[in-house]
């Protein structure tokens, strides 16, 4: 439930299970109220008129990663309460929330979530289930950039140019050809879901091999971009930019002797932080 100032009471146990002494601190509190001497507080929050209540439903590695007990502290410190959602209870049922923070997938849980939002439209869902349905697919996610158009403000910002291959791997090579698409090539899962699998990225050095990857698949032409990329985060005006660990570039020698496909399960990730790295000056500036 969400808590107003008015109704947070600071109780105090005597012994292991209060009991008792639970009703006598109520009996003394109340006295010294009435004497105007006690004012009641939040056990662990600051005066405040009412908490904003975020209730996160995450995967259990999310949440082991996300919610570590300094962000749990900073959180109660500006007023701001996590409360787990349980899945296996209607959601309606639960709350009331100001918040609902969700990193799960499913159509189950996706419909749960727009009818939640039809119910009520005064909570915030971070995310929308339709703007995560647009981020999902890795061509409708890289359109939206390309239709910024954002060559002529502040330096060039580009995608490369890329190929979706729905099915039929046999012919894959054909179709690169009729793109004009250059070797090597970086295959992608279409689906960009959170799974492992949407994590695994291919590289391929020739024409033959290309009929050895599953689609669906987005193939893209690689860049040399000195082994290392930048994720950037907004938050309202809030921007952030971390560094991350790359594949590697690639030399027109290694083109010619490595033939084949190159699989690499995950390359970017927190524990590949590059933010301390010695980057190449034309990837650093």
């Amino acid at each position: 439930m969400r808590l107003e100032q008015d109704e947070i009471v600071a109780f105090k146990t005597v012994g292991d299970g209060g009991g008792e002494g639970d009703d006598v601190y109520r009996k003394e509190e109340k006295e010294e109220e009435e004497k105007g001497a006690v004012s009641p507080i939040a056990v662990g929050f600051p005066l405040m008129r009412k908490l904003v209540v975020v209730g996160y439903a995450l995967t259990s590695k999310k949440i082991k990663s996300f919610l570590q007990p300094k962000l749990e502290g900073f959180a109660r410190n500006k007023g701001i309460l996590f409360v787990a959602i349980d899945q296996n209870r209607p959601l309606s049922d639960q709350g009331p929330f100001d918040i609902v923070l969700h990193k799960q997938t499913g159509r189950e849980w996706r419909q749960i979530l727009e009818e939640y939002r039809r119910t009520h439209p005064e909570v915030t869902v971070l995310d929308p289930p339709d703007a995560i349905q647009h981020l999902n697919n890795r061509q409708s996610m890289l359109q939206c950039v390309a239709d910024m158009n954002l060559s002529n403000s502040y330096g060039k910002v580009d995608i490369p140019r890329q190929l979706v291959v729905k099915k039929d791997a046999s012919s894959i090579p054909d179709a690169v050809t009729k793109a004009g698409l250059m070797l090597p090539l970086v295959a992608k899962p279409l689906i960009a879901d959170g799974s492992a699998k949407s994590h695994e990225l291919s590289l391929a050095f020739d024409q033959h091999s290309l009929r050895k990857l599953e689609p669906p698949l987005v193939l893209q032409e690689f860049v040399n971009h000195g082994g290392v990329m930048f994720k950037v985060y907004v938050v309202g005006e809030a921007i952030k930019v971390v560094r991350r660990f790359s594949l590697p570039d690639v030399c027109k020698r290694e083109i010619a002797n490595n033939p084949g496909v190159f699989r690499f399960p995950r390359v970017s990730s927190a524990a590949a932080s590059a933010d301390e790295a010695d980057l190449d000056p034309g990837v650093a500036g």
